[in-house]
């Protein structure tokens, strides 16, 4: 198997892995879903119990979301939220069938896009590498998500303090590797052009 090949496979499945275990917590610690449940169950309970923080409210159906975990007081919280749209909700108001379509393909055509510009990669470019990695995995967390429940489930809340406008739209760790995807790409992109650090023919003097 060809090291960059390998490099794709190992940060995926590790993303996605790391995704959909730390989203099975957060439907057994932050709801109620789970509870009484055993085995398998637990599972086939987190792949099929939807709607869990009621919304939009069905009658005769009661929050199975808990309280929030404070793992750091009035910073960082851990909180049960199901986001039928995008990042910070946006497209949440379209009609389910429109949505769900419309983000497998947006879904679909982003990860074949991704895998195209890791092909075209060179073995020196490691850092666009694990990047465009992470970012495969974090899309491919979400899209798992949407397949299966036609929403994504975040957890990860960060604030101020409460104070109205200091709160970071609740996320997940596919986000997360996306983000972290991202900044890397910036920063790759940020570093001098190889070219630059060529010796210069002989009899070239640098310019002042």
């Amino acid at each position: 198997m060809k090291a960059s090949l390998r490099l794709l496979l190992v940060v995926v499945l590790a993303v996605l892995a790391a995704d959909q275990v730390t989203k099975y917590l957060a439907v057994s610690r932050l709801t109620e879903a789970l509870d009484g449940r055993s085995g398998l169950s637990r599972v086939s309970g987190f792949l099929s119990e939807q709607n869990l923080d009621n919304d939009p409210p069905v009658e005769g159906v009661f929050r199975k979301n808990t309280r929030p975990y404070r793992f750091i007081e009035d910073y960082w919280h851990f909180r049960y939220v199901e986001n039928p749209g995008a990042a910070w909700g946006m497209f949440s108001n379209l009609p389910e069938t429109a949505r769900k379509a419309f983000f497998h393909v947006v879904s679909l055509v982003a990860l074949g896009f991704i895998l195209t510009l890791y092909r075209k990669t060179e073995p020196s470019q490691k850092m666009v590498r694990v990047a465009l990695a992470l970012i495969t995995g974090g899309a491919l967390g979400n899209f798992v998500d949407r397949l299966i429940r036609g929403y994504v489930i975040d957890f990860i809340d960060w604030h101020w303090r409460n104070q109205p406008g200091m709160r970071w739209p609740t996320f997940n760790v596919a986000d997360a590797a996306i983000c972290v995807g991202v900044a890397l790409m910036l920063l790759d992109s940020l570093r001098p052009e190889a070219s630059a650090a060529q010796p210069l023919p002989q009899g070239t003097s640098p310019q002042p």
